[in-house]
């Protein structure tokens, strides 16, 4: 049955009781003095509330069940489905987390993201030694400029672990992460520092970070629940993305390739793919175009005059 189908209105009695819940009224104040605390804890009360929704319209395409449906056991089952809803809304990788996350896109342009939180922390200079420049002068956006002056050091420690480049991890960290406005979550909504998509297999002994992804399979996209590796930091995420590189088999010819003196973009992109490091058909194509456009905005920054002085 399509969402849209669905009796869901605001004069429907049970949404506009939802609506006027004093939770709800409570929700709306915290959210006036501070939106971003109150994202979960809304989509949890949406989540519910479509639930709610979604067995009242079942309820209602069922025959009845005879002389003992009456008002008094239709109440009851109202109660009933009430508290079911509420129990099942809020739980990880449900309907809820979807929810959190478009809230979350939505207001990323008055919240700050996570990287551009951070940034204040790093140095204005790169690991090259050159100074920051703005988004108009390299033809990049302030947040890039940011995530990469964020990851820089963390993928230079990176590069003197495998050989590969620092410039091609920083840019596949972008392309995984969404420029870091993308990052996978934990389900209390904080970030889970996995820049690199790597999932966490029966191997990994770590914390665990469970969401809703795409997978390309014969072709086709499916929407699956994964489960990710979770890290304290995202020094720790680019040093476990070092070890998987070095030590899985698999991208040993990525490594070797990557570090020679005829490395290229597109060159690192294609091993990937080819090694299975993503299903998406067309990741080797988009990650060459991060790469290149991080590369670009390294040389408008060294080309500053500070640097050619």
């Amino acid at each position: 049955m399509a969402i849209s189908r669905l009796p869901f209105t605001a004069s429907d009695a049970g949404a506009s009781d939802a609506l006027r819940d004093p939770t709800a009224s409570a929700l709306r104040a915290r959210a006036a003095a501070d939106p971003k605390s109150t994202i979960k804890a809304a989509a949890k009360q949406f989540e519910a509330m479509f639930m709610q929704q979604l067995m009242k319209s079942m309820r209602e395409s069922t025959m009845a069940s005879g002389m003992l449906d009456n008002a008094g056991t239709q109440m009851g089952t109202e109660m009933l489905d009430t508290q079911f809803a509420n129990q099942i809304s809020g739980l990880p990788g449900g309907l809820g987390d979807v929810i959190a996350r478009q809230i979350e896109r939505q207001m990323s342009g008055i919240m700050p993201t996570p990287a551009s939180a951070g940034a204040a922390a790093v140095p204005a200079a790169s690991a090259a030694g050159a100074p920051a420049r703005s988004g108009a002068a390299t033809g990049a956006k302030p947040s890039q400029e940011e995530f990469l002056r964020l990851h820089q050091n963390s993928a230079s420690a990176a590069e003197a672990q495998t050989g590969i480049p620092a410039t091609f991890m920083v840019a596949q960290a972008a392309h995984e992460s969404g420029w870091g406005k993308h990052e996978i979550r934990n389900a209390d909504g904080s970030s889970s520092f996995n820049l690199f998509g790597i999932k966490a297999g029966s191997g990994w002994k770590g914390k665990v970070a469970q969401v809703a992804t795409t997978e390309v399979v014969n072709g086709q996209p499916h929407k699956v629940i994964a489960k990710f590796r979770a890290y304290g930091s995202y020094e720790e995420s680019f040093n476990d993305y070092a070890q998987l590189m070095k030590n899985n088999p698999r991208y040993a010819s990525v490594v070797t390739a990557a570090s020679s003196a005829q490395s290229s973009a597109q060159g690192f992109a294609q091993g990937l793919q080819r090694a299975g490091y993503a299903t998406d058909p067309a990741y080797a194509d988009k990650l060459t175009r991060v790469i290149n456009t991080t590369l670009r905005m390294q040389r408008a920054t060294l080309a500053t005059p500070a640097n050619l002085a």
